[in-house]
């Protein structure tokens, strides 16, 4: 009998590592051992983070100061050197927990009752079992999905060469950093939305500003449009929408993810969107746990790692609650990314809490003009004590930036606190400094 049994290899093999470490006897289940490190690894946020830093070179291309011929990115490479990444960062991933001392089952494995999972017709028992499955692309009906002309997420980051022409169906994190390499690259792309703007939750000077950098990087949005149907047609994929109807040479679904709950073969556990949690990651079964995405929490890779630590944590006998609102959430967008972390004003608003904000545009400060940054800005929020409780930033590499102000609100900082900092100049993290200053 194990201590622990994680079932599923994605960031949940932080925890497994962790947990070895710590002294417990542990079991990793992965039903695919070269697809573990989960999807960020595999067809999520590094190939994407990989095939975007490379376009944001096609970006800076675009300056007066260079001269372009008709040459672009070589995207067969540039995925062969994807893959040549993942498959070390799977090598190292299996040497982790091999020198922990985690157990590695290769198998699909089904919590069958309590304490047992089952792979191929073995069951294993544990007192522990931590459930963390992922998510899988969503496709709406209507849309007749064939991995050729119409594909998601896991096809889109395995392309070898461009399409002529592609539309991008959902403006979340995959939908707009989608757009924006395609768009980055030369490629002719169409973001389709069902709303008037692409997010509901982002300040609206920097939604504004953020909208307008996708258009002039060359993204087409089509807002307030659903599609109602979609399939292949003479190798392209042939949109109906509301509208409309229009023909790509690719449809590329980003419409959200859904929790993978299908390891769960008892009624002991309770699934709604997700599987149901408490506050620290347990299910309505004790000692039964689910972090990541298959809980419908919040679904970024770095939440699902951090809920695994914390899950640990609590079992070795340190319980903590994990602040989810204190996790940074980010679009690699081209040029600008954006990022938030904490309260925002949208999320104040909704919840009628009482709060000061301070603005500052980055177009005051003389690097931006050197970078095309001159349309970001940073929005701090502040409760009526003058603590900290929240930030969005629109800025070149926000998703770096933003961990300055995750410390600030785990610190539990006020204003006066905070700008006792000195930043570097000439650097966009002295936008943080100013806007404080705006108080």
């Amino acid at each position: 009998m194990k201590d622990i049994i994680f079932i599923g290899g994605g960031l949940n093999y932080a925890g497994a590592v962790v947990a070895a470490k710590n002294g417990l006897n542990v079991m990793l289940i992965e039903q695919n051992l070269e697809h573990i490190g989960g999807t960020c690894l595999n067809n999520g946020c590094i190939p994407s983070k990989h095939l975007l830093h490379l376009a944001e070179t096609e970006v800076k291309l675009r300056q007066k100061p260079f001269t372009r011929h008709k040459d672009r990115l070589n995207l067969k490479i540039a995925v062969e050197e994807k893959d040549e990444i993942v498959q070390k960062a799977h090598k190292s991933i299996q040497m982790q927990c091999s020198s922990a001392g985690v157990e590695l089952i290769e198998g699909k494995g089904y919590l069958v009752a309590p304490g047992k999972v089952e792979v191929d017709n073995q069951t294993y028992s544990a007192k522990y079992i931590v459930i963390g499955t992922g998510s899988l692309p969503f496709i709406p009906e209507g849309i007749e999905y064939d991995k050729e002309a119409i594909i998601t997420s896991d096809e889109v980051l395995n392309l070898k060469e461009f399409p002529s022409s592609i539309a991008i169906y959902g403006s979340g994190a995959i939908g707009v950093e989608m757009a924006s390499f395609f768009a980055a690259c030369g490629v002719e792309t169409t973001l389709i939305f069902r709303h008037e703007h692409i997010s509901n939750k982002i300040h609206p000077t920097l939604l504004e500003n953020l909208e307008k950098g996708l258009e002039k990087l060359g993204v087409t949005l089509m807002r307030n449009t659903s599609v109602l149907e979609a399939k292949a047609h003479n190798k392209k994929a042939k949109i109906v929408t509301d509208k409309d109807v229009y023909e790509f040479d690719k449809l590329l679904v980003a419409t959200g993810r859904r929790p993978n709950v299908d390891v769960i073969k008892t009624d002991a556990v309770k699934i709604e969107k997700g599987i149901v949690t408490d506050e620290y990651f347990q299910t309505n079964l004790p000692n039964h746990f689910a972090i990541g995405d298959c809980n419908a929490k919040l679904m970024l890779a770095h939440s699902a790692r951090a809920q695994a630590l914390n899950v640990v944590q609590n079992i070795l006998g340190k319980k903590e609650r994990l602040n989810l609102n204190n996790i940074p959430k980010f679009f690699y967008t081209l040029p600008l990314q954006y990022a938030a972390i904490g309260l925002t004003k949208t999320s104040l608003q909704k919840r009628d809490i009482e709060y000061k904000e301070s603005f500052f545009p980055l177009s005051a400060l003389a690097l931006s003009h050197l970078t095309d940054a001159t349309e970001g800005g940073i929005v701090l929020y502040a409760d009526k004590e003058n603590f900290l409780i929240g930030a969005e930033i629109l800025a070149p590499h926000a998703e770096e930036l933003i961990g300055i102000l995750s410390a600030t609100l785990v610190a539990e900082m006020d204003v006066k606190r905070a700008l006792q900092s000195v930043y570097a100049h000439p650097t966009f993290s002295e936008a943080i400094d100013r806007a404080l200053r705006r108080f």
